[in-house]
């Protein structure tokens, strides 16, 4: 019987938790999934929520009513349905530019099956409930990487990094920002 070396780089404690992982590998979400996460309520603001992010260095947070998930608020919501619509971010709740359908896996079921809903749904990251729709945490492609098959990671992260066709200057609602004949304009002229 032959022994293998071990992987330049890697110590012998490293090695030995790496073989009980694969002796007994991560499969459910709640094993992959990380656990107390911030939430927020629909109606704090969206400033408040900003503020969050920027604490948390996240992206995402998640909207409960009590702790039972309603939705989901995203830096990209933030702008494109607060800030780009003129809304002031202090006094606008966050029931008025959350993601009230987003996409949500159990924490019972499979990492394989949460990460095909990852894929198809093209998100990095998703809030994890009980069988009674209580939030319990959240999973990442960054969870499914290092806790689970790299290789599950990388094709939810290969279908989520398709890239999407940007807008042409004719196309974009931005070019009615900068039309002298648009309302937006105009309100725009007014607050400089």
């Amino acid at each position: 019987m032959g022994f293998r070396p071990l992987a330049s780089g890697m110590s012998i404690a490293n090695f030995w938790l790496r073989c009980i992982e694969l002796e007994n590998p991560v499969t459910q979400v709640a094993q992959a999934m990380t656990r107390g996460v911030r939430y927020m309520a629909p109606d704090e603001s969206v400033m408040k929520a900003a503020q969050a992010m920027s604490e948390l260095d996240v992206g995402a947070i998640p909207i409960c009513d009590g702790d039972r998930l309603i939705g989901m608020v995203t830096d990209r919501d933030i702008v494109l349905r607060g800030v780009a619509q003129g809304r002031a971010a202090d006094s606008t709740p966050l029931s008025a530019v959350m993601t009230s359908n987003s996409c949500w896996c159990f924490e019972d079921q499979s990492v394989e099956e949460a990460a095909e809903q990852m894929r198809e749904a093209q998100i990095r990251r998703m809030p994890v409930v009980d069988r009674d729709n209580h939030l319990v945490g959240m999973l990442s492609l960054g969870d499914i990487a290092t806790k689970t098959d790299p290789q599950t990671a990388a094709g939810v992260l290969e279908e989520v990094s398709e890239p999407s066709r940007p807008a042409t200057w004719g196309e974009s609602s931005a070019a009615a920002l900068l039309s002298e004949d648009s309302p937006a304009y105009e309100q725009r002229k007014e607050a400089s």
